[in-house]
């Protein structure tokens, strides 16, 4: 029976040949690290998120007199509500950890060189549409954080040159953040994740036509890769296993640990917060904001910080491939980048003091040196190791990349 069904199905749509091409036949680089698992947990986070959102819209009511009150009463009366909250808030923290570890294995193994480059912009705005469906979904509680969280950063659109206090209106549908606001916002919210959906499918679509990068920075030959099911499905598996255990600690033991303690108090327009600060996803951006005095010169520094990610294919100039594996200087770059995104989180964490304002100027400066300066340090880089002399296989390799690069140019010159 369970064979002639598939066999019905495929008379009328490719359903087994899709699965054997995309998942079960996929050809899969042998080399392939526990560091490539977090792109399948970022498909499974974003499963999970929708299907809980899902099911918290049922129960949440989008107005500001019953909003906070529809929250508790998620808590404390519907049927596991509390579960589907706490695995929904805790989520999307998890989905903001999943998504940066596996931007950083993109750096640092140089997986956004070409010609990936088209994936690795895909990638972006995937995460610009998380950081909105993040930045909308973080009003719904309506409490006194998420509100004047959501007042500062629309607020933030008043830079906008010539238009900017129409821009903040058409934001929050009002002229403050009120009713409006948080209907269009949770409209949106539920919304998004399926245009993220959407993404996810063209961002893989880039993935299956070029082929997963490795850990080398090699492009394999075909004898060297192998079926993605058995071999990765079970270490995919294997991943999730690890991340469902840390993600249930967190749950069922931590779940108030990522949620702002102000958040559990109802929005008072009329009592501003000591101290407002984002989600900690959100931190070193806010940093980096704050760290300008001037408001269009920080939302520009903002929003270049973030863009800035798509520059990479063009500021990395090394011919010299597998990211960081053959290259000391950007290793080095690499790894005090993520140190300094560090610092800039502690300074967005914290109120603004002289302290605090000086150290979250010297990390900004630092974090765009460091891609300012990518161009140059590749150069040189490149140059000071073949002077040193490359090993003969990296030598074999480069040359076979540029063959492989000549031959794409002129494939590309006969069509």
């Amino acid at each position: 029976m369970y064979k002639r069904t598939l066999a019905w199905i495929d008379q009328r749509f490719p359903l087994t040949s899709f699965v054997k091409h995309s998942v079960a036949d996929y050809p899969t680089p042998r080399n392939l690290s526990y560091w490539w698992n977090f792109g399948s947990l970022a498909g499974i986070a974003l499963v999970l998120q929708i299907v809980t959102g899902i099911f918290l819209a049922m129960h949440y009511k989008a107005d500001v007199g019953m909003a906070f009150d529809s929250i508790q009463h998620i808590m404390r009366d519907v049927n596991y509500g509390w579960l589907l909250r706490f695995i929904h808030s805790t989520g999307a923290s998890a989905f903001f950890a999943v998504i940066y570890i596996h931007m950083a294995r993109t750096l640092y193994y140089g997986s956004y060189r070409a010609p990936r480059e088209l994936m690795w912009w895909t990638g972006q705005g995937l995460l610009l549409l998380l950081m909105a469906t993040a930045f909308m979904g973080y009003l719904l509680p309506w409490g006194q954080m998420s509100y004047w969280g959501a007042a500062v950063i629309t607020n933030l659109f008043r830079a906008t040159p010539f238009v900017g206090d129409y821009v903040v209106i058409w934001l929050r549908g009002d002229f403050q953040v009120g009713d409006a606001t948080l209907t269009r916002f949770y409209a949106l919210h539920y919304l998004f994740p399926f245009i993220i959906v959407g993404a996810v499918m063209v961002h893989l679509v880039a993935l299956h036509t070029v082929k997963s990068s490795n850990p080398s920075g090699i492009n394999l030959a075909a004898k060297d890769n192998i079926p993605f099911h058995p071999y990765f499905t079970i270490k995919d598996l294997f991943g999730l296993g690890v991340y469902l255990i840390v993600f249930s600690v967190f749950v069922f033991f931590l779940p108030d640990t990522l949620i702002e303690s102000a958040n559990n108090i109802p929005a008072n327009p009329l009592q501003t917060p000591a101290h407002i600060v984002p989600e900690w996803y959100f931190l070193p951006f806010y940093a980096i904001l704050r760290s300008v005095p001037d408001l269009a010169g920080g939302v520009v520094a903002m929003g270049l910080s973030v863009l800035i990610f798509a520059a990479m294919p063009f500021l990395d100039r090394s011919k010299i491939p597998g990211g960081s594996r053959y290259r000391p200087a950007y290793r080095m770059m690499f790894f005090l980048f993520i140190i300094n995104i560090f610092v800039l989180g502690y300074v967005g964490a914290k109120p603004v003091t002289q302290g605090t304002a000086l150290l979250g100027q010297f990390a900004s400066i630092v974090y765009f040196s460091v891609f300012l300066l990518l161009p140059w340090i590749s150069t040189r880089e490149e140059k000071y190791l073949r002077e040193r002399g490359l090993p003969p296989e990296l030598e074999t390799l480069i040359k076979d990349e540029e063959a492989k690069k000549s031959e794409r140019r002129q494939n590309n010159r006969r069509h």
